[in-house]
């Protein structure tokens, strides 16, 4: 986006989706090949009407659009409006306000305040893409420990044993980068790669725990285990202390 110099300009350049395609490709794939973000594979062919990827090799979500693995996802907003707002967010020296982003760029105010957070939260974890490099992952359970409590508290909460009653939560830790952390309803396999596939590179290297749930990501990562019942660290493959 460079060269514009006003708001009018950026909104004016963006208001076509073929341009947003054109900017977000030139970003996410400097080199020219579009790849798959959740298997790094180039045998992927665009389908227009749908206005996403398709990757041929085999896996639970073959379709990737442009906000795929970005700060962008998970928003039904288009890139007609992200786009100008990152603009803002930049270009404005003294910071932007929700009303000024919702004014300017024609949505509520509740909509820009979470569009400017998201995005300085991005620009502040130093990009948009995906973790990449050497990536950490863990999972633990968050809740009071059962010895802590008072006996009749104790009986009412604790209802069973391990993550029982607790809320799982997992990290995933980019070295020297980001840190993503999400809360997740099970610690099974399905849920755990699906995080890691939305939010680690394909090809990155990645180091967990020996826990079951991560086997199967060596297609996709280097992946490299450490097994705490045996040892926390082993040269450079350690993980995220709880």
């Amino acid at each position: 986006m460079d060269g514009l110099k006003t708001l009018q300009d950026a909104v004016l350049y963006l208001s076509d989706f073929e341009t947003c395609r054109a900017v977000m490709t030139k970003s996410r794939w400097p080199d020219g090949a579009i790849r798959c973000p959740r298997c790094n594979s180039d045998h992927v062919v665009w389908l227009e009407k749908a206005r996403v990827w398709k990757c041929y090799r085999k896996h639970d979500h073959p379709k990737f659009s442009l906000k795929t693995n970005t700060v962008f996802e998970d928003s039904p907003l288009g890139l007609d409006k992200w786009l100008p707002a990152l603009w803002l967010v930049v270009n404005c020296k003294n910071g932007v306000s929700s009303c000024k982003t919702a004014r300017d760029l024609g949505v509520t105010q509740k909509t820009a305040w979470f569009v400017n957070h998201r995005l300085r939260f991005a620009l502040k974890d130093g990009g948009f893409g995906p973790l990449s490099g050497e990536v950490e992952a863990g999972e633990t359970f968050i809740g009071g420990k059962a010895r802590n409590m008072h006996v009749e508290k104790r009986k009412r909460r604790i209802t069973g044993s391990g993550g029982h009653n607790k809320t799982g939560v997992m990290g995933i830790v980019e070295r020297g980068g980001k840190v993503c952390t999400k809360v997740v309803d099970t610690t099974k396999k399905k849920t755990l790669q699906s995080e890691i596939r939305r939010h680690v590179e394909a090809g990155s290297a990645l180091y967990t725990d020996s826990l079951l749930s991560y086997d199967g990501l060596e297609g996709e990562y280097a992946h490299l285990v450490v097994d705490h019942g045996v040892q926390y660290v082993d040269g450079r493959v350690h993980t995220i202390r709880a």
